[in-house]
């Protein structure tokens, strides 16, 4: 795998990953706005903590189900009561951190995909008291609000590293799938791929908690623009919505993703994707629980109130023996 440097205090926090096996997850297999809770196992001797997750996860999105595996892993080994739940709208992702506030939780992790909806709470919840650390979206607007840091990838270099590799193929016309409109970080890797692609690039906006309807999108759009010869999604589970769809269409394009999960992993081996951006989510769902256990007990701030690089990654065919039974584990 070809990788963006990261910061040291990211790699050093990773080796603390010792125990994977066990991990469960509800994130993308239940409904939104179900707080869900995990914890115990052997844990550290410092005073029990209560830390929560807010995220703008959809139906289905898998995603935040390898994000939470490694929260919980962080929350059994730091003495933490993970709590969870999660919105794609940004007011009631905004209601649900109130909620947590108004529970006097000792630390919250909150993305940033629709920071004018989610902002006004998040300094509440620093005004408060109560530690936030930034995740996967909006790294931008993150010190701004107050955290102490933000964990993830930057959008704009992870869609630029795409558009490169796009020109390395040979291709000349990509389709930017944006599986959920107004969110900051997608938005912002579409336009990182126009910027060093040097074909052209034609966003498309579909519905991503709809998947039968997000696929009939991609099939007519490859039906309607034969000269489509690459298609790039912004979340796993819609690459397999793009495979399907050039098959309906008849399509030649090259079908590329961000994210990774076990159908990717597939996907990549059997030659139907050509190469998916990892931005390690297990890794932002560890690391950001850590960090607040390490802030309240040792004032620790990891990065030193930059923000941590999880990504991108380039992970093509050659990478999957690696990967197949972390994927299939839910850690990768």
């Amino acid at each position: 795998m070809r990788r963006t440097p990261r910061t040291a205090a990211a790699l050093l926090a990773a080796s603390a990953l010792v125990v994977i096996a066990g991990c469960s997850s509800s994130g993308g297999k239940e409904g939104n706005e179900k707080p869900s809770s995990d914890g115990g196992g052997e844990a550290a001797k410092t005073p029990r903590m209560k830390i929560a997750m807010v995220t703008h996860s959809g139906q289905g999105d898998t995603f935040w189900d390898i994000v939470q595996s490694g929260a919980k892993v962080a929350a059994r080994k730091d003495n933490v009561q993970f709590l969870y739940a999660a919105n794609p709208e940004g007011k009631e992702q905004a209601q649900l951190v109130q909620t947590y506030i108004d529970q006097k939780v000792d630390g919250i992790v909150v993305t940033l995909a629709k920071p004018e909806a989610v902002s006004d709470v998040v300094r509440k919840a620093v005004a408060a008291g109560i530690p936030v650390v930034t995740i996967n979206s909006g790294a931008e607007f993150s010190k701004g609000l107050g955290a102490l840091s933000h964990i993830g990838q930057d959008e704009s270099v992870a869609g630029e590293a795409v558009g490169e590799e796009l020109n390395k193929r040979g291709r000349k016309k990509a389709l930017c799938v944006i599986h959920e409109q107004g969110n900051v970080s997608l938005e912002a890797r579409c336009a990182g791929v126009k910027k060093t692609f040097e074909g052209t690039v034609e966003n498309l906006n579909v519905e991503g908690t709809n998947m039968p309807a997000t696929t009939s999108s991609i099939e007519a759009k490859l039906q309607s623009a034969k000269d489509i010869d690459a298609v790039v999604t912004l979340g796993a589970p819609f690459a397999a919505a793009s495979v399907k769809a050039k098959d309906g269409a008849g399509s030649d394009a090259e079908i590329n993703t961000f994210d990774l999960n076990a159908d990717v992993v597939k996907a990549l081996k059997a030659g139907e994707i050509a190469f998916a951006v990892d931005q390690q989510p297990y890794l932002q769902g560890y690391l950001a629980v850590d960090e607040l256990w390490l802030n309240k007990v040792n004032r620790n701030v990891i990065g030193g109130g930059r923000p941590i690089l999880t990504g991108p990654a380039l992970v093509t065919d050659k990478d999957v023996p690696a990967l197949e039974k972390l994927t299939a584990a839910g850690t990768r």
